[in-house]
């Protein structure tokens, strides 16, 4: 659940890029600033941060890569800011790229691995206007309040219908999902089956309605099962789809 953006300074610039990254839990200014390679595998750049007492602290490391399948030029960073090690990518727009500009998008880097679902609680509403979605779901370790926004980049059937967006602590949006509008070949009835990234795994949660919710605007939040049932299949995060 990470967002932020990055952009390259002047060439007489101490840092040679400067950025903020946000969580759920943070806001937080980063420089990368170039560092002696040891080795053709060594980081580009130290990740920089400037902490409460003031004082300039090296919070993790950066790699110039190249797209394998784009050729796209991007930024691979490990960061630590006191919770654990998270991976990022600073990726540029396809109107970035063409405009030569210097900004990049940081999106996180798609999990590998899924974690159980385990006692989730939620719960799903349809807004009135905007085609959008208002929400909750929560278990003892998180509680997380999410819209869903129709995703204007979808171009294929399995593209998320809707990503997943929450606020940081001064109020940027963050992507942490995508959404799937799904109907059960059993009943026939619709749901809403959502990817979630958290820093322990991707999260498969269903928006279901019982019989006292059909026909309304309020969903229920449970845990997903593999019934078959699935519409798409949910493959992770991404910038476009």
């Amino acid at each position: 659940m990470f967002a932020g953006t990055l952009t390259k300074n002047a060439e007489t610039a101490t840092a040679v890029y400067s950025g903020m990254i946000h969580s759920a839990r943070f806001d937080i200014a980063i420089q990368l600033e170039a560092r002696t390679k040891m080795s053709e595998r060594s980081p580009d750049f130290d990740v920089t941060a400037v902490n409460k007492s003031g004082r300039k602290v090296r919070i993790g490391t950066a790699w110039s890569e190249t797209g394998n399948t784009s050729g796209n030029p991007y930024i691979s960073m490990q960061i630590d800011v006191g919770l654990g090690p998270f991976r990022v990518n600073a990726v540029q727009t396809k109107e970035a790229r063409e405009a030569e500009s210097g900004a990049f998008e940081i999106i996180p880097l798609v999990s590998n691995g899924t974690m159980k679902s385990g006692s989730i609680s939620g719960e799903l509403t349809a807004m009135d206007a905007d085609n959008a979605f208002a929400g909750y779901i929560a278990n003892m370790m998180f509680d997380l309040d999410f819209m869903l926004i129709e995703n204007e980049f979808k171009t294929e059937e399995t593209h998320p219908d809707y990503r997943i967006e929450v606020s940081s602590p001064r109020g940027h949006p963050i992507r942490m999902g995508s959404a799937w509008m799904a109907k059960s070949n059993r009943t026939g009835n619709d749901y809403v089956s959502l990817l979630i990234n958290t820093p322990d795994g991707d999260l498969r949660v269903n928006a279901v309605q019982n019989e006292e919710q059909r026909g309304g605007q309020t969903f229920s939040i449970i845990p997903f099962v593999d019934s078959g049932e699935q519409a798409q299949e949910t493959g992770g995060l991404s910038l476009v789809a």
